[in-house]
């Protein structure tokens, strides 16, 4: 039983060939694609007012230089809500669960901030590593620990987004099993059951949509140290 919990993580499959591009590209294709004309729908106006909306928030601390992130930040945080929403939908796939694509999304971001803050301003990149009015027998100590911290930055980008929405998957999955196996049992405590998995799943849904947010929020930080 506990290892069939863990099989709605495993990565799809038919006739051999992995479903994992497939779950990825789908949700592309349910965006309504703005027309030319000057009057739009409902949808696509509340689509383009939170496209427009985010993309102020985001910028906001960043300089002139970091707004060329602009289109890549964006385009992310709504491939990343649109995939952990819809993996929430019942005989699903959810590709952010996947710990390689996670890193595969994180690590190149982020070294590509890291690339950037040297080769624009390395005496500023370099000097994150040493705080100012550090003690001159703390420094050593100082700039092994600020550098391991600054290459755990991917790892815990990764690790963060799919801790959280495993353990949320897995706790629904849980608690429904439990509904099913109370329901002949004790009904009156399967109501109450099924009453906190569907508060449960509200908040895993506000989860997805803050996971996404904090993933591109983090890197627009690591963006802002080094533009």
């Amino acid at each position: 039983m506990m290892t069939s919990f863990f099989d709605q993580f495993a990565s799809p499959s038919f006739m051999g060939i992995p479903l994992i591009s497939l779950a990825i590209a789908l949700p592309w294709i349910m965006f309504p694609t703005p027309p030319a004309r000057w009057l739009n729908n409902r949808l696509i106006t509340l689509q383009t007012w939170f496209i427009n909306r985010f993309t102020n928030q985001l910028l906001l601390p960043l300089n002139v230089g970091g707004h060329k992130w602009a289109l890549l930040l964006t385009s992310l945080m709504i491939f990343l809500i649109t995939t952990n929403m819809l993996g929430l939908l019942p005989y699903t796939f959810t590709p952010t669960t996947q710990l390689s694509l996670n890193m595969g999304l994180a690590v190149p971001l982020w070294l590509a901030t890291v690339i950037i803050g040297m080769r624009n301003q390395p005496t500023v990149a370099l000097g994150h590593l040493l705080p100012e009015g550090t003690p001159i027998p703390l420094i050593p100590v100082l700039i092994i620990i600020e550098t391991i911290s600054l290459f755990i930055r991917p790892l815990a980008l990764g690790v963060r987004l799919t801790a959280n929405l495993t353990a949320g998957h897995l706790l629904i999955q849980l608690i429904a099993t439990a509904v099913f196996v109370l329901l002949p049992m004790m009904p009156a405590v399967a109501i109450l059951t099924a009453t906190v998995l569907f508060l449960l799943t509200l908040l895993e849904v506000a989860v997805a949509m803050i996971q996404a947010y904090v993933f591109v929020l983090l890197l627009s930080l690591y963006l802002q140290e080094n533009v």
